[in-house]
């Protein structure tokens, strides 16, 4: 192992040496934290730090949903939140999507603003009413400027072939992306701002001081004036506040040829969700069946999720179609009894930005622009 300490003069300066920033986690928080830095404070030094050889956590390893708000999460939300921190979140949530615009245009990440709809099981009551519609559409409305965002759809089952469904609700303005080409372009726009980012290398620990930080790595100490962190599902070595890790399994179909599905769904309260990728069908989800042992830091896939996202495919999303898994993987988001992120300075010198809730994609270039202010 090469350590920093005998780097030559020329890497050392080039990478090591009068470090204004350094941001642990290259995910889209990570990322757009230090892009904004850099637009904030041209001449600083910024060093993004990444303990895998690709962002680790959620920020690639998700289904690529624009995330804003359906009809049920919004209905289970205010059963168990205040009203104003629902819409909170909601307008955090669209006006981050917004924000991330600014940083990539939508054509460079294959966005595709192709409608969400929650799907209401036959065998689930229906507690979604006509005036719940008229509320949350008023809400938004006051929002984003958008009337009638939300509608009951009941013609999705015929419409693509679903089976054990009762009715469905749109949201119209929901979309989808390539979260490998946003991350991809968010790499690119850092190194055109002239931001270091080194893979493979974790930040074990950190020692504070009124004159900066030591960063302690497998590879040596890493100095720099401040630090942010923004690592998400894996924030809890870093903080006290209330944030747990959340794994999330995805599974992926071969090629379905006249796949007719198309757009971003949510089955359970977004307990389950799949979209249509290049003619396959994502399906994620099933944490709900066993929440203790999916709050966890650790990668994998468990039998009994994954065989029920084998039976959600063949009794309800393609109940009369062959296809076969070619895929399987799992990501780590982080969560919270609050849907809010955690955006805060630690210290003088150290601020965090985490606990994104499955949302990232939607807040996680604001909360990067947020944090890029604190210190």
């Amino acid at each position: 192992m090469l350590r920093i300490d005998n780097l030559s003069y020329w890497e050392k300066n080039s990478y090591f040496r009068n470090l204004d920033f350094v941001v642990i986690g290259s995910g889209i928080v990570g990322l757009s934290t230090a892009i904004f830095l850099k637009k904030r404070h041209k001449d600083c030094r910024v060093l993004v730090l990444e303990r895998g050889y690709l962002p680790t956590g959620a920020s690639t390893k998700n289904a690529g949903f624009a995330c804003f708000g359906s009809p049920t999460e919004l209905f289970d939300d205010l059963k168990s939140s205040d009203e104003s921190l629902v819409w909170e979140t909601f307008s955090n949530r669209y006006f981050g999507l917004q924000t991330l615009f600014n940083l990539i245009s939508r054509d460079q990440i294959n966005y595709d603003q192709c409608k969400s709809w929650d799907l209401i099981s036959s065998h689930v009551v229906n507690e979604i009413t006509p005036d719940f519609i008229k509320y949350i559409n008023e809400k938004a409305h006051k929002i984003t400027g958008i009337k009638n965002m939300y509608y009951e759809d009941p013609s999705i089952a015929s419409r693509f072939g679903f089976q054990q469904l009762n009715t469905s609700y749109c949201n119209s303005i929901e979309g989808s992306i390539d979260t490998g080409k946003l991350i991809r372009e968010l790499h690119k726009q850092a190194i055109l701002h002239d931001v270091m980012v080194l893979f493979g290398i974790e930040a074990q620990n950190l020692q504070s001081s009124e004159q900066g930080h030591i960063i302690n790595t497998p590879f040596g100490e890493i100095h720099a004036s401040k630090c942010i962190i923004a690592t998400n599902g894996f924030a809890k070595k870093w903080t006290t506040e209330d944030i747990l890790p959340a794994r999330a399994q995805v599974v992926i179909t071969n090629e379905i040829p006249d796949l007719r599905i198309n757009g971003t769904f949510h089955i359970d309260k977004g307990y389950y969700y799949f979209r249509n990728v290049n003619n396959r069908i994502l399906l994620g989800g099933g944490r709900n069946l066993n929440i203790a042992e999916e709050t966890t830091e650790e990668f994998g896939l468990t039998p009994q999720i994954q065989d029920k996202l084998d039976e959600l495919l063949k009794n309800v999303i393609l109940p009369e179609q062959k296809f076969e898994i070619t895929d399987s993987w799992s990501g780590i988001m982080g969560i919270g009894k609050s849907k809010s992120p955690i955006i805060k300075k630690i210290d003088s010198n150290t601020a965090i930005g985490v606990r994104l809730g499955g949302m990232g994609v939607a807040m996680g270039s604001q909360v990067g622009k947020t944090l890029s202010t604190l210190l």
